[in-house]
C-alpha cells in the first residue's frame, strides 16, 4: 500500500512540474490585455529608442490589434538575455550585439533601424584632436557597439590603433560624471549622455558620427523570428506603426519631448540637443551600410564570421509600410 501510495504521489509530483514547465513556456513572453495579444518588447532609456516610445503613447488614441508593452533593462546584458531566452518578443537594441546572438544560434530578425546618426564623440574641453587621446582612458558602453566601432574609425583615420588609448567600458548613465571627474578623457555612446556632458559644459564634441563613418548602422529594432513566423500579421502591424511613429518622431516638436519623457529622466534641453543630432527617417536597413558593418566587426576582431544581410535582416515588414 505504501508503495502504492508513494508511485501515486511521485506520478502527481511529475504531472504538476511538466504542467508547470508548459505553461511557463508557452507564456513566455506572450500575454492577452482585454482579449489582444501582448507584444513585449525591450529597451534602454535612451533617444535612440524614441520611436517605441511614442508607438506606446498613440497606442491610447488608436484602435489595433495588439497591446504593447515597452520593459526597461538597466544593462544590455539583461536586455540580450530577455530576447534571447524570449522572454521579451523583441528590443532596441545595439545591432552588434544581436548580430552576435544570431552568430550563436539565436533565431533574431533586425526589421528596422532605431535611428539614423545621432552618435557623437565627447572629450574634455582640453583635447583638440585624435592624437590629444593617445595614453588616455576613452569609454565605450559595450565593445559589441557601433560606438566602438566610431573609436576604431576615429583612430584609424588619423593613424592610430585601439593600443593606443586606454578603453574602458562603462554604463551609459555614469560617463558624463566619469569625463567630469576626470576619469575618462573621452567616450562614444547612445544619446543623451553625449548631449548631457556638452548641455553642463563639462565636454565638447569632437566628432558626430556622420564625420567618422556616414550611414554607421548603431541601434535596431530586433524581432525573434518564431514572433515574426507565428504572428505574421502583428508583427507586420507593430512595424508599420513604429514606422509611423518614427516619423512623428522627426517632428522633434513638443509631442515627442513629452512622450520620451515618460520613458528618460532628461532635462528638455539636454533632450533638444539630442534630438537636433539625430533622426527618425527612413529607418529600412540598407545593405551596403550593412555590409560596412559587418566587414568593421570583421576587421576588429569583433566577430569572425557575423551573419550575412540576408541572414540577419528582414525588409519583407517594413517593405509593406504604406
Amino acid at each position: 500500500m505504501t508503495k502504492i501510495l508513494r508511485t501515486l504521489i511521485i506520478s502527481l509530483f511529475i504531472t504538476v512540474v511538466v504542467f508547470s514547465l508548459t505553461a511557463c513556456n508557452s507564456d513566455n513572453a506572450q500575454s492577452n490585455v482585454n482579449g489582444k495579444r501582448t507584444i513585449k518588447i525591450g529597451y534602454l532609456p535612451i533617444t535612440h529608442a524614441v520611436p517605441l516610445y511614442i508607438e506606446k503613447e498613440l497606442e491610447k488614441s488608436q484602435s489595433r490589434s495588439f497591446h504593447l508593452e515597452l520593459i526597461k533593462f538597466g544593462s544590455w546584458p539583461e536586455l540580450m538575455d530577455a530576447l534571447n531566452t524570449g522572454r521579451i518578443d523583441g528590443a532596441s537594441v545595439l545591432v552588434e550585439l544581436a548580430m552576435k546572438a544570431k552568430e550563436q544560434g539565436v533565431d533574431l530578425k533586425a526589421v528596422a533601424l532605431g535611428h539614423r546618426d545621432g552618435n557623437v564623440v565627447v572629450t574634455s574641453h582640453d583635447i583638440h584632436s585624435v592624437k590629444d587621446l593617445k595614453g588616455k582612458n576613452f569609454a565605450i558602453p559595450h565593445k559589441f557597439s557601433t560606438h566602438n566601432l566610431l573609436l576604431y574609425q576615429m583612430l584609424k583615420q588619423e593613424g592610430f590603433t585601439y593600443k593606443d588609448v586606454n578603453i574602458v567600458e562603462l554604463p551609459p548613465a555614469e560617463m558624463p560624471a566619469a569625463l567630469s571627474e576626470g576619469r575618462v578623457s573621452g567616450y562614444a555612446v547612445a544619446e543623451p549622455f553625449g548631449a548631457l556632458s556638452v548641455a553642463m559644459n563639462k565636454g565638447k564634441v569632437l566628432f558626430q558620427s556622420e564625420e567618422l563613418w556616414k550611414h554607421s548602422v548603431c541601434c535596431a529594432l530586433v524581432l525573434r523570428n518564431d514572433f515574426i513566423r507565428n504572428e505574421k500579421k502583428l508583427a507586420q502591424e507593430f512595424v508599420s506603426e513604429y514606422v509611423k511613429a518614427g516619423k512623428k518622431a522627426e517632428l522633434k516638436d513638443d509631442y515627442t519631448y513629452e512622450a520620451a519623457s515618460k520613458y528618460m529622466n532628461v532635462n528638455k534641453d539636454v533632450l533638444h540637443l539630442s534630438l537636433k543630432w539625430i533622426s527618425f527617417n527612413d529607418l529600412k536597413i540598407d545593405k551596403n551600410a550593412y555590409e560596412e558593418l559587418r566587414q568593421y566587426m570583421i576587421e576588429t576582431g569583433l566577430s569572425k564570421n557575423p551573419p550575412a544581410y540576408r541572414e540577419f535582416v528582414d525588409n519583407s515588414l517594413i517593405d509593406k509600410v504604406k
